[in-house]
């Protein structure tokens, strides 16, 4: 299956969880549609979402739970 690379769309802090006692949005295996929740990423107390822009299987995260990221900065790999 061929795999695509899913960058962040800006700068800031990277969550997997939409709250530190809540499960994550995805994991690694799941199943995602265009347009689902994969995390959220946080700039200077401002979340925005990251939404899946294929469809496919997560086949890795390649950052932690409230890594900082760069914006372009690879996030996860999907199979499409």
């Amino acid at each position: 299956m061929p795999t695509k690379t899913i960058a962040a769309p800006l700068p800031g802090t990277f969550y997997r969880r939409p709250a530190p006692d809540q499960p994550p949005f995805k994991n690694e295996g799941d199943v995602i549609g265009i347009g689902d929740p994969v995390g959220l990423i946080e700039v200077m107390k401002t979340f925005t979402q990251v939404l899946a822009e294929e469809a496919g299987r997560i086949s890795r995260f390649l950052v932690e739970n409230e890594e900082p990221v760069m914006a372009g900065e690879p996030l996860y790999e999907v199979e499409v």
